[in-house]
């Protein structure tokens, strides 16, 4: 980077930093500053071609292995920083207090310049409080973002500590130069260095706030008009369309999946208001308070959204409600989307794009966990087909030049992926496996002021969830129902009616013949909504339930449907059924007829596992077994239909892993697998980029390769074989491509097993390629929490939107219903003859 940007962001008269000059001796120095500024945050430094290269590490330093802490590559410094120590004063560049916290030197294992380069140093610290080998790896970064995100990680060695040893930013937050903590300075104490006045004290964790500093006055903007901070303003509403809309008149932000909040900031306090006047400040901790009260304004009202980001990226409102039943506070995230009004200046009647321009400013330097909501000008239709392959609920479209204008209109329009609302909770059915939990809430809606039956949801509930829910609903409890019809009796079983004043958030794939919700899923509570406001959305269904394909028929019976299965995510038995029945026309041709290995959780995944080849004690009759030609006696287990599935999942099959050869010819398989299975250490891009080369060399092989995520850490590329190979033949080739990745990058991959020898590199495993080896299948769900599935994916998508568990039983069927096509759709249109082994090698490059 060079140290022309640090001079450019620094006024030398005023600030007591030194002067940026190159250092001329090479050396290997570190240090580690922590500084109180908007946010306290630990800024790591490591020399480098006579510069600091340096990181603003968040959270600072862990010493627990694998534990990842977010680190920002901000400016180089120069040499001479890393023995400041002192106030940076109010009004300037990086203000506030800075210790020295450690330092020493460090050494780079390999070839610094290519590993820099590549976005992965491996080293070893020796220094005053940290020491040991350390990672620090680069994330992929996504468009527009003007920094670098890395990833500093603590390597398992002797100096490593566990997660219940004492962290040592609170056992030892002492400088290593003074002796003072970073509270010292500025307070007479052993003298600050700094010849400045008294420190900028970081952002007060409560309503009121030590008064900012007040930035330069807010520019001009057209229609804003002079007038007092009002109390509240009633929010702007989007109207639901059925597609999104195009035209240069329009610009694009992703719907966001949480709490809809008002941001008031008068002179240091500051007030979160829900979109009826509520006044939830105290629900969602001190972070957000803090971090809003320590904006360069005196008063300012910010329209934006709490949410929960999922491990994704995608942010998950069920997370929101789990965490605020928790009480814990440290994931919340406010995400800022407009400005109404700022410094004596009401700005809702100037246009969009200058009230968030004026927002994007006064956001530039602000702490997390705020949050600018940035937009997409592209067309609507490329932009919501863009959130739907991610799995993401939609997009809100706004007119660029409009004022803003309360109520619900046509100048904000949103577009989903997933049909999703609220619906008024009017009984519930009691769990068949537990006495003090719920097993499905029956739904409603208001039509004409009478509560019309919407049917019922049976998942989306965690085992806290249900208990909780069916505490809340006791004091609610009805001898009458409050509906306005007649029910059934299919509709009155076993239902306990309650006064219908909760309201619940509801995905699901579409209305059934006789108006109820089609696999639907509960998704939280909404308390900032009143019941008697509910209605059944009158927009056309989204694209998703448009595009729904019909439910494949079955006539297995699920006992205990409401068990659930993953208990983090709420998914239960019949939530599994109903996301299978959504992705069976994809899933079939690679889990049909042939033998399959299963895990078996029939508790959950929080209890014992089964891996399971051969038949069970009452395992469902819709199962084939089936006699392997070599080994007569032993019955393998095989499906034809969708109910012999079903009748896996009845079984408490969490895992399908199918051979690569079909029952027709056991010993010659259709497809071959690579799994990428990454080791600590190892960017996400880094596992793409091995999934490229994979690629490429199964096409030197004149074989296509297909990729799918795996559910877990890595990546599958799948290629489609004509069966004439047999299995030992079929393995060496795929041995040999494994053997020429790692013979031609050997600090990258290893194509053997060995735990040790996997550390900081990409495991090449070929042994999913052998007789009898198994693979779990394209949409597989996983046995791990948050359950994710296998998802196929075309070549194009790889990134780092989409992680390796990015989807999930939860958002995979709107991603599916999304899709223009099935990435996977040529997949035996592309078998080829398997060739020798040797030629699946290639030179080294």
């Amino acid at each position: 980077m060079g140290l022309q940007s640090y001079n450019q962001k620094r006024d030398f008269k005023l600030s007591p930093e030194p002067k940026g000059r190159k250092g001329k001796n090479a050396g290997n120095s570190f240090v580690i500053q922590k500084h109180a500024a908007r946010r306290l945050h630990y800024d790591f430094r490591l020399e480098m071609d006579g510069v600091l290269k340096s990181w603003a590490v968040t959270r600072g330093p862990s010493l627990v292995p694998g534990e990842k802490r977010l680190a920002v590559h901000v400016e180089d410094h120069p040499l001479d920083y890393g023995d400041f120590e002192g106030t940076i004063p109010a009004g300037n560049y990086g203000a506030g207090s800075v210790i020295v916290w450690d330092r020493g030197t460090w050494t780079p294992i390999g070839d610094l310049k290519k590993a820099y380069r590549k976005g992965h140093l491996e080293f070893e610290l020796d220094g005053e409080k940290l020491s040991g080998r350390w990672h620090l790896v680069r994330m992929a970064g996504k468009e527009g973002e003007a920094r670098e995100n890395w990833l500093l990680i603590k390597a398992e060695d002797e100096f490593a500590r566990s997660e219940t040893d004492p962290d040592i930013l609170e056992e030892q937050p002492n400088s290593v130069k003074t002796g003072r903590r970073v509270e010292d300075l500025g307070t007479g104490k052993k003298a600050a260095a700094s010849k400045s006045a008294s420190p900028q004290k970081t952002a007060a964790p409560a309503k009121t706030a030590a008064k900012p500093p007040r930035a330069k006055a807010t520019p001009a903007i057209k229609g804003a008009k002079t007038a007092e901070i009002p109390d509240f303003v009633e929010p702007q509403l989007a109207t639901l369309v059925k597609s999104a809309p195009t035209g240069k008149r329009w610009l694009h932000e992703v719907k966001l999946d949480g709490y809809r909040l008002q941001a008031r900031i008068d002179k240091g306090s500051v007030r979160l208001l829900t979109r009826t006047g509520l006044d939830w400040t105290d629900r969602f901790g001190t972070q957000i308070v803090g971090a809003l009260a320590a904006l360069p304004t005196e008063s300012a009202i910010i329209d934006g959204e709490v949410a929960v980001e999922a491990g994704s990226g995608a942010t998950d409102f069920s997370l929101l409600q789990q965490d605020l039943s928790e009480g814990r506070a440290d994931r919340f995230t406010f995400y800022a989307f407009d400005l109404l009004y700022r410094d004596g200046m009401d700005l809702t009647a100037a246009p969009l794009t200058d009230r968030k321009a004026a927002l994007e400013a006064l956001l530039k330097e602000a702490a997390l966990p705020l949050r600018y909501s940035e937009h997409f000008s592209d067309e609507g239709g490329i932009v919501l087909k863009h959130a739907c392959r991610l799995s993401l609920e939609g997009i809100i479209s706004k007119v660029a030049t409009a004022p803003y204008r309360s109520g619900r209109g046509k100048d904000w329009v949103k577009s989903k992926c997933s049909a999703r609302q609220e619906f008024v909770i009017a009984g519930y059915v009691p769990s068949s496996v537990s006495k003090t939990a719920i097993g499905s809430l029956v739904m409603g809606y208001y039509e004409d002021g009478e509560l019309t039956h919407a049917g019922r949801v049976g998942t989306g509930y965690s085992n806290r969830t249900a208990q909780s829910l069916f505490k809340t609903l006791q004091g609610l409890k009805s001898d009458k129902s409050p509906f306005a019809e007649k029910l059934t009796a299919l509709e009155r079983r076993d239902v306990v009616f309650v006064e219908p004043k909760l309201v619940a958030e509801v995905e699901f794939r579409g209305w059934t013949g006789d108006a109820h919700l089609r696999h639907a899923a509960f998704r939280g509570l909404r308390e900032d909504k009143p019941a008697e406001t509910i209605v059944r959305e009158s927009g056309p269904p989204s694209p998703a339930a448009a595009k729904a394909a019909p439910t494949p028929k079955r006539t297995v019976t699920l006992t205990h449907p409401d068990r659930v299965y993953w208990p983090d995510a709420g998914v239960t038995k019949a939530g599994l059924a109903d996301y299978y029945a959504d992705v069976w026309r994809l899933m079939a041709p690679f889990i049909v007829n042939r033998p399959l290995a299963l895990l078996r959780g029939p508790d959950g995944i929080d209890k014992p596992l089964f891996f399971q080849k051969h038949a069970w004690r009452g395992m469902t009759k819709h199962a084939l077994l089936v006699e392997d030609p070599t080994k007569p006696g032993e019955q393998n287990i095989a499906i034809r239909d969708f109910d012999g599935l079903i009748g896996l999942v009845q079984g408490g099959t969490l895992e399908i892993h199918p051979w690569g050869s079909t029952l027709n010819d056991w010993e010659k398989p259709d497809m071959v697998n690579i799994d990428l299975d990454p080791g600590d250490g190892v960017s996400w891009q880094a596992v793409i980029e091995a999934a490229q080369e994979v690629r490429a060399r199964m096409q030197e092989m004149g074989l296509t390769g297909f990729v799918k995520t795996s559910g877990g850490k890595g990546l599958h590329v799948v290629a489609p074989v004509k069966p004439k190979a047999e299995w030992p033949e079929v393995k060496a080739a795929m041995k040999a491509l494994a053997d020429a990745m790692a013979s031609d990058s050997p600090d990258l991959y290893v194509s053997t097993i060995t735990k040790s020898k996997r550390r900081g590199k990409i495991l090449i495993d070929y042994l999913r390629n052998g007789r009898g080896a198994t693979a779990v299948a394209p949409y597989s769900t996983r046995a791990r929490p948050g359950a994710p599935v296998s998802m196929p994916l075309s070549w194009d998508e790889l990134g780092d939107g989409i992680g390796p568990n990015h989807f999930t039983v939860e958002n995979a069927p709107a991603r599916i219903h999304a899709l223009e096509g099935d990435p996977w759709a040529d997949f035996r249109q592309a078998e080829a003859p398997l060739p020798t082994a040797a030629k699946g090698k290639r030179g080294r490059r």
